[in-house]
């Protein structure tokens, strides 16, 4: 499912904004990037992120502002001192080597020094921040899940109503097909045992009978109805009960003795494939 959120916290002169995009996955695959000095705390927020969602490749981005790094960085007057003493030393050594200028000496390492950062006020920012982060995505999401359920149960509305239209029709398509079978065996002039002819009629007719297949039908339709009702995650139960009914649906093609049966099996595999491509953005 897809989605975007951010969450954003500030402690002291740190702010930590944590962004995350979701676009639509079998599987839930989480990318971080975020500062050196938070990778610590990947594993927890891969956690974290596991007790929200499922489902879905979520791209989470992590940045840290210090507003108390805006002034000037602080001199380190030992290091200077030392490093001119060792200048001293190298220009003794060698007399036309150039000079250093004003910036080669504030590049040198340990020159310029920096406020060391609170840790566990950043790794406590930053885990609020991706809960803030993560509830906003799943709120995006729910409301996502919701309209596709809407989707989802006017498709299975529809398959039902085809199924309540195919059992009226029924009685009529067997009489029908009955009576195709005797007079084609009508038609070959053969003389047969009555009792044994009604038998291999029976037979046949029980063969073509989709009264089961219908049955089955709506138990998944239910099952789905169910599992949209439902606050778990429920994406691989609904691709399962899609692999349930398109075999249902064929089934119940294979079996038709008439067009009417024929046209209903191919509108079910309409819905079903309608649902199924739905269903890949349910979590």
């Amino acid at each position: 499912m897809t989605g975007f959120a951010r969450g954003s916290v500030t402690t002291g002169d740190l702010t930590v904004t944590v962004e995350c995009r979701s676009v639509n996955n079998r599987y839930l695959d989480l990318q971080c990037r975020m500062p050196d000095n938070l990778r610590v705390l990947e594993g927890a927020l891969r956690e974290q992120a596991g007790q929200y969602f499922s489902r879905g490749k979520l791209e989470l981005l992590i940045r840290v502002t210090n507003s108390g790094l805006e002034g000037p960085a602080a001199l380190n007057a030992e290091r200077l001192a030392a490093l001119r003493t060792t200048l001293t030393q190298v220009a003794s050594a060698f007399p036309d080597a150039a000079v250093p200028d004003q910036l080669a000496l504030l590049l040198s390492p340990g020159v310029l020094t920096e406020p060391e950062t609170d840790q566990e006020a950043l790794q406590g920012a930053t885990t609020d921040a991706a809960k803030q982060c993560l509830n906003g995505l799943r709120e995006q999401r729910q409301q996502e899940g919701a309209k596709l359920a809407a989707l989802i149960q006017q498709r299975c509305d529809a398959m039902r109503a085809h199924l309540a239209a195919l059992r009226g029709q029924l009685p009529d398509l067997q009489g029908a097909h009955r009576q195709r079978l005797i007079d084609r065996l009508q038609s070959l002039d053969i003389e047969a045992e009555p009792m044994r002819l009604e038998e291999e009629i029976v037979y046949v007719l029980q063969r073509a009978d989709v009264e089961e297949e219908m049955d089955r039908l709506e138990a998944h339709l239910d099952a789905i109805e169910s599992a949209l009702t439902s606050s778990a995650p429920v994406g691989r139960r609904l691709d399962f009960l899609m692999q349930e009914l398109n075999r249902e649906a064929n089934t119940l093609g294979s079996k038709s003795t008439a067009l009417s049966t024929t046209n209903v099996s191919v509108e079910f595999k309409v819905l079903i494939e309608q649902m199924r491509e739905q269903i890949q953005n349910i979590e």
